[in-house]
């Protein structure tokens, strides 16, 4: 399992013309889930996101967390994370999990925030989706 989270000020991804999901400050969360990902590591990976000090302190130093600052979550599950791109130029992902063992993953990540009481925000599992977001620092990490 791969995430890529970023600090916001606010986010939102969208359907079409419909907002599915909508953030104000928080994280943003784009998770890719492969193929030999399991629960076990959905949930630590939710409790690794919700408890990543990247908020800073009265100080202006990473010392807080999502959950220190009842920030927001906004998931999105794009497969191309798990992309292959050693070979060639054109990524390969034969590693990324089948949609049918991705999206309970992906829910399982999502409740293992909302288990923390971080309030989450979704795209749509499979859809294509516009995610629009206002990056804060920037601050971008690679989990």
């Amino acid at each position: 399992m791969k995430a890529v989270v970023q600090r916001v000020s606010s986010a939102r991804v969208s359907v079409g013309e419909q907002t599915a999901g909508e953030i104000g400050a928080g994280l943003c969360i784009l998770l890719g889930v492969a193929r030999e990902d399991g629960p076990e590591g959905a949930q630590r990976l939710a409790e690794k996101v919700a408890r990543l000090r990247i908020f800073e302190n009265d100080e202006g130093r990473f010392d807080r967390s999502l959950l220190d600052t009842g920030g927001e979550a906004l998931v999105v599950s794009p497969f191309t994370l798990i992309a292959d791109t050693a070979k060639g130029n054109r990524p390969s992902f034969t590693d990324a999990a089948a949609p049918e063992e991705a999206e309970p993953l992906y829910e399982a990540f999502c409740n293992g925030l909302r288990a923390l009481d971080v309030r989450v925000a979704t795209g749509v599992f499979g859809a294509r989706m516009a995610v629009e977001l206002v990056n804060d620092g920037p601050v971008t990490i690679v989990l």
